[in-house]
């Protein structure tokens, strides 16, 4: 008999999945996602987010939302900058976790660390999102629906190139955050935000 069969998401029946997207940008909220998969229908070409096409998760979170049990939790740019991005980032994950709607047995949370006053037993799992197949799909609604908020946002505040970069500190973001100055939906506990702010006001 494989030992796989005792690990503790065999053991429990109602398995959540939890992944987040938006850690690292410069702008915008971290969102969280827990997923509870239906045995009964399986999704093919679950995994990391980050390496699936953009075409390919959103066909993928669209057929999680219809076939599995969706939660998701979100903190937004000020929670971050007054509780810092790993606290709100927990907090947008037990978010998630609270908005399923069904009680899991046990939880599976992508990463090294398990957020407080979660419902039920759980356990941390580095690199999780590409080899369960629940945090797999937690990671593609969680991206999903970040890249969305962020292409929203691209029409509220036009200039600084949400659509394509999503709050990321890339090139294109950095100068037009210089050039323009930070807006609403900006981090500014984020040393990047901070600078630009301090030359706009010197």
């Amino acid at each position: 008999m494989s030992a796989d069969l005792f690990s503790p998401a065999v053991q429990h029946r109602q398995i959540a999945g939890v992944d987040e997207a938006g850690r690292g940008p410069l702008a915008g909220p971290v969102v969280a996602a827990a997923v509870i998969l239906d045995p009964g229908r399986p999704i093919e070409g679950l995994g990391d987010s980050k390496v699936i096409s953009g075409k390919r998760r959103t066909a993928l979170a669209l057929q999680i939302r219809q076939s599995a049990w969706v939660g998701v939790g979100i903190a937004e740019p000020e929670e971050i900058d007054r509780i810092n991005i790993l606290q709100a980032t927990m907090t947008a994950m037990a978010r998630a976790v609270s908005n399923l709607p069904r009680l899991p047995d046990h939880i599976l949370i992508d990463g090294n660390r398990v957020p407080q006053g979660l419902p039920c037993s759980a356990e941390a799992i580095i690199k999780g999102d590409a080899s369960e197949a629940a945090i797999g799909a937690a990671s593609i609604i969680a991206k999903t629906l970040r890249d969305d908020l962020m292409l929203r946002a691209a029409l509220r505040f036009p200039g600084y190139g949400f659509e394509a970069h999503k709050g990321y500190p890339s090139a294109v973001h950095r100068k037009a955050l210089i050039a323009l100055g930070p807006c609403p939906i900006h981090r500014f506990s984020y040393a990047p935000v901070r600078a630009a702010l301090e030359m706009r006001d010197a």
